[in-house]
């Protein structure tokens, strides 16, 4: 991590994946549709298009009412936990990641986490269709980042939880106490340290989920 004190000028990392027909969705989830509604080509006078996609498709984040009924809806989760310091974990050669992992991280200090794996490969292959051997958080990790206060997750694939898990514990762990989840993030231009992270979901009223843009801010050092 750099030395904050020689920061000279801001960059910016768009790890939002780019929104089309052919991106990856969960199994069972609706595909992204995009359509013409007009074509200045087709002699109207201007362009405009229908666009069809799941509240949980590509980079979104999951509100509480996803698993928790009554739970907060995506409209409702306050801006300030979107937006501010964040940390990027990298996590290497794993499928599952555990407390061991977060050791020497002060939670106390970074309340939003990004976790960096092999997922993030995915996305430049999305062609070869949906992996379900992907990198996702364990229960007791989930547990231990509560227990800290920490109120935003992401990962850089489309869940924080395992596709082989029944119970949906994570989720139900981190919902309950209004950690926003953010997932289906791409961090393969991203090294680990710290952030200034600046996710903004679209605003629909009662929902579960949405797709949102997320950047992260850094600043470069000559």
């Amino acid at each position: 991590m750099g030395n904050i004190l020689d920061y000279k000028e801001t960059i910016i990392y768009d790890i939002s994946v780019p929104l089309h027909q052919d991106l990856i969705v969960w199994p069972g989830d609706s595909p992204i549709k995009i359509e013409s509604l007009s074509s200045i080509n087709s002699q109207h006078e201007c362009n405009t298009s229908s666009i069809q996609i799941s509240s949980h498709a590509g980079t979104h984040i999951d509100a509480p009412s996803h698993f928790i009924n009554g739970g907060k809806s995506v409209d409702s989760i306050p801006l300030e936990l979107l937006i501010g310091k964040c940390i990027v974990i990298e996590v290497n050669s794993k499928s599952l990641i555990e407390i061991e992992d977060l050791s020497g991280y002060n939670f106390c200090k970074y309340k939003r986490v990004l976790f960096k794996t092999r997922n993030s490969e995915f996305w430049p292959k999305s062609p070869k269709g949906f992996s379900k051997n992907f990198v996702s958080l364990s229960t007791s990790a989930a547990l231990y980042l509560t227990q800290f206060g920490v109120f935003l997750i992401g990962i850089d694939y489309l869940s924080i939880e395992s596709f082989y898990s029944k119970k949906h514990s994570v989720h139900n762990i981190l919902l309950r106490k209004e950690v926003v989840i953010l997932e289906g993030i791409d961090l393969s231009k991203v090294v680990a340290g710290e952030y200034n992270l600046i996710c903004l979901p679209l605003k629909v009223i009662d929902c579960d989920g949405a797709p949102a843009r997320a950047i992260l801010e850094a600043k470069y050092v000559e």
